[in-house]
């Protein structure tokens, strides 16, 4: 812990009013822990800095496709996992028939969601579509869908993208899930800090991943019609066992096999929500720019996804057990050869596929928590998550993704093909709540076209929710049992918080009005409980002391007789008089029991009011704490259940933290600091032309002034509507006033604004009262977070 620093005054010229005296800001030490988290994270962002960036249609496809196109890396691939063991190099004959079927599975879900991006331009996606359309307790199916996908997401991309890796580097190998560990926990580190998906740096990884798997895929067409590509043997060490195959159109694999093939190339289509999720940052008008990308996106994906299928076929490349070399990896290396251009190629490929993978599964720190904090929001989940963290980001949702993701990454060993059992399901289950969202959206709007959009968006349902039954058939025994069985639970859970927040809620609310305008009850009694006299307790009968109490008392309950007679000498050679010490005897050592009898007898009379103060040791040290119980926090929950009593804990540091002295600072000093807090966030630049600083201002001077509200402060004034505000800048404070009025529209914690009027004064604080005002773009209230 450092020593408190002063704060220098800024300077005045001379003649000048500046800032009348205000009551002094106590400057106090930071403790350990947020010094540390600001050295890790950086320093914390003001509420101001959260902005709404739009996106360019460019920029938004590579920003918003990263998980849906990366498929492209595994989805082919783990069709020919299911079916090389079952009928071995026949599994090539129906690669590609299977690739059309998922392809035209993804035709019906892009033009689905074309509809639900041109009716949720602000907030979209399944869970928004099932609340609007079907309410809030049926949206928890595509809630609990979106979190198991999300969760599952980074697995599999950290995965597949680590594969890649591996790949091009066989040596590392050993070492995959020790790498996809260490990316999880470097993508949560780097989201902590808020980072952004935006903008051309997490563009770049999807534009370079499309150039070079279109590179491998049309060299790879040219050099097979030149007779120069050739079939490769699938019996090698390695790869996954090959089966033999039969006789008939399926080449003697069964329809459950198929069906299980196809279950895995639905993988391909993940991602493909991110649009509608996303659809807010685009530019207006948003729902015909988000149809654009979707399209361009959903075209790329099948182009890519039908061209490695087609490479494989005619190269025979063959998954191995272990997920290293991937399907693509082998492709690339068949095409451009082995030459050291080729093997720069090569290495190009691999680079490109591993950042658009970790890029795609960067994505889930994005979507997760604003999921989470949507559900919590509805009161489906824990309120804790829809708060904004250090630097403005959901820190709760992010670190609960990383440490789920990082457990499911350990349990299956990091292998793709473990994960995909439980990953298209949620998916599949989002499609399905999207289209069936959109079917009842049209039959109760009805608007031009809805027959047709109607058939559209059911058809998409009824075909996504027969791929989750496909999914939840076929991969049944390969794990997509525990999503099978975590369903209900999980959307079960969510429910039950759902119907405790409501009853908490509804019992708060309860004549709430008449609770707060009650009469006083004439008499008052304070009890301060003594264990030992100290100085805590001492603390504690100081502040009884500035209490309106009728009757004082201090209780000490008899658990040890020596004790107690030791704390009553004290006592009379003290000479409190102030106080009486009562001794109450706990001859059964229930401390909480004999407490709750003390006060219920003391409120009995309905014309009492108790209040328990409870004197709390509270150390600087994990060691200390443990040292320490914690009586004094369940007392003070036993006494709040009895009417008209109330229990204040008192706390007292002990350690290193209460040796430092607490020093006020003059107000000058104060709006310095505040100044210098604005500066450090980077909201307070430039000076505002025609306007004057606050420290510069004269008596009765009429004056524009610029800053930012610091604080405000409704009806100050008993019985007086009024609006008391602090308008700060880097020279000073201004208190504004706007009479007979309770609330100003658009001024609030944050607003930036440009004030003009009489300079005066009013409890000795430079004021004006009722001032024209400007709020500047980019306050609070819009969120656009630009410099005035």
């Amino acid at each position: 812990m450092g020593k408190l620093s002063a704060v220098s005054t800024p300077e005045v010229p001379a003649g000048f009013l500046g800032p009348r005296p205000v009551p002094p800001r106590i400057e106090l030490p930071e403790p350990l822990r947020y010094r540390l988290k600001r050295r890790l994270l950086g320093p914390p962002l003001v509420t101001e800095r959260l902005s709404d960036q739009r996106l360019s249609n460019p920029v938004a496809l590579g920003v918003l496709a990263p998980d849906c196109i990366s498929s492209t890396a595994y989805g082919s691939e783990e069709i020919l996992t299911e079916l090389v063991p079952a009928i071995g190099v026949a599994a090539f004959s129906l690669l590609l028939p299977l690739t059309f079927a998922v392809i035209g599975v993804l035709i019906f879900i892009t033009l689905s969601y074309r509809e639900v991006v041109m009716v949720y331009t602000k907030a979209g996606g399944a869970y928004v579509v099932a609340r609007e359309n079907f309410g809030p307790r049926i949206a928890q199916v595509a809630a609990v869908a979106l979190i198991i996908d999300y969760i599952v997401t980074v697995a599999v991309q950290i995965s597949a993208g680590t594969d890649a890796v591996t790949s091009a580097f066989p040596v590392l190998s050993p070492y995959n899930v020790i790498i996809c560990v260490a990316v999880v926990a470097l993508m949560c580190y780097g989201n902590l800090r808020g980072i952004r998906e935006a903008g051309r740096t997490f563009a770049l990884p999807t534009y370079l991943f499309i150039a070079a798997c279109g590179l491998v895929i049309v060299l790879g067409i040219v050099r097979a019609a030149l007779g120069e590509l050739h079939r490769h043997a699938i019996n090698v060490s390695g790869a996954v066992p090959a089966g033999h195959p039969g006789n008939g159109w399926l080449y003697g694999a069964s329809l459950f096999i198929v069906l299980r093939s196809f279950a895995n190339g639905g993988s391909s289509l993940t991602g493909l929500e991110a649009i509608s999720n996303g659809v807010a940052t685009f530019k207006p008008p948003e729902g015909r720019n988000a149809r654009r990308v979707l399209v361009v996106m959903s075209v790329t994906l099948g182009s890519l996804v039908l061209g490695v299928s087609l490479l494989a076929v005619i190269t025979h490349a063959v998954p191995f057990t272990t997920g290293s070399p991937t399907v693509l990896s082998q492709e690339a290396h068949y095409v451009f050869g082995n030459s050291l251009i080729a093997k720069i190629g090569y290495y190009f490929v691999q680079g490109a596929t591993m950042l658009i993978l970790y890029t795609g599964g960067n994505t889930s720190f994005n979507g997760f928590p604003n999921l989470a904090s949507f559900v919590a929001e509805d009161a489906f989940l824990p309120r804790q998550l829809t708060r904004r963290g250090h630097r403005l980001v959901f820190s709760n949702g992010i670190m609960i993704l990383a440490a789920l993701s990082t457990i499911l990454l350990v349990i299956t060993k990091a292998r793709v093909n473990s994960l995909v059992s439980v990953y298209a399901i949620g998916v599949f289950t989002g499609f399905t709540m999207a289209g069936a969202g959109m079917v009842r959206y049209h039959l109760n709007h009805r608007l031009p076209g809805w027959t047709r959009r109607l058939v559209v968006n059911g058809f998409a349902a009824v075909l996504a929710f027969i791929v989750v039954l496909i999914l939840a058939v076929a991969k049944f025994t390969e794990g997509a049992w525990v999503v099978v069985v975590l369903f209900p639970i999980l959307v079960t859970v969510l429910i039950r918080l759902h119907h405790i927040y409501t009853d908490e809620q509804a019992e708060l609310q309860v004549n709430v009005r008449r609770a707060a305008e009650a009469p006083v009850l004439r008499r008052h009694v304070v009890m301060v409980f003594v264990e030992r006299f100290d100085l805590a307790a001492a603390r504690a009968l100081q502040y009884a002391r500035s209490l309106a109490t009728d009757e004082p008392r201090a209780v000490h309950f008899v658990l040890d007789t020596t004790a107690a007679k030791e704390l009553e000498a004290q006592w009379l050679s003290l000479g409190l008089t102030r106080f009486s010490l009562e001794l109450v005897e706990c001859p059964d050592r229930r401390l909480g029991r004999a407490a709750m009898e003390l006060v219920a007898e003391a409120a009995s009379d309905g014309e009492t009011e108790v209040t328990v103060l409870l004197p709390r040791r509270i150390s600087d040290t994990p060691l200390r704490r443990v040292l320490h119980d914690r009586t004094s926090e369940r007392i003070a929950g036993l006494v709040g259940e009895i009417p008209n009593a109330s229990a204040t804990i008192i706390p007292f540091m002990l350690g290193r933290r209460r040796r430092f002295a607490i020093s006020g600072v003059t107000a000058q000093a104060e709006a310095a600091q505040a100044a210098s807090v604005l500066k450090d966030d980077g909201m307070v630049r430039h000076r505002i032309d025609g306007t004057t600083p606050i420290g510069h201002l004269r008596w009765r001077q009429h004056a524009r002034v610029a800053g930012r509200i610091r604080s405000v402060r409704v009806q100050p004034a008993s019985g007086i509507s009024s609006l008391e505000c602090t308008l700060v800048d880097d020279t000073g404070q201004l208190l504004l006033i706007f009479q007979g009025r309770r609330v100003v529209p658009g001024i609030e914690p944050g607003t930036r604004l440009i004030v003009e009027g009489i300079v005066g004064e009013r409890g000795r604080r430079t004021a004006m009262i009722n001032p024209t005002y400007t709020i500047l773009a980019g306050s609070a209230e819009d969120g656009a977070g630009s410099s005035g």
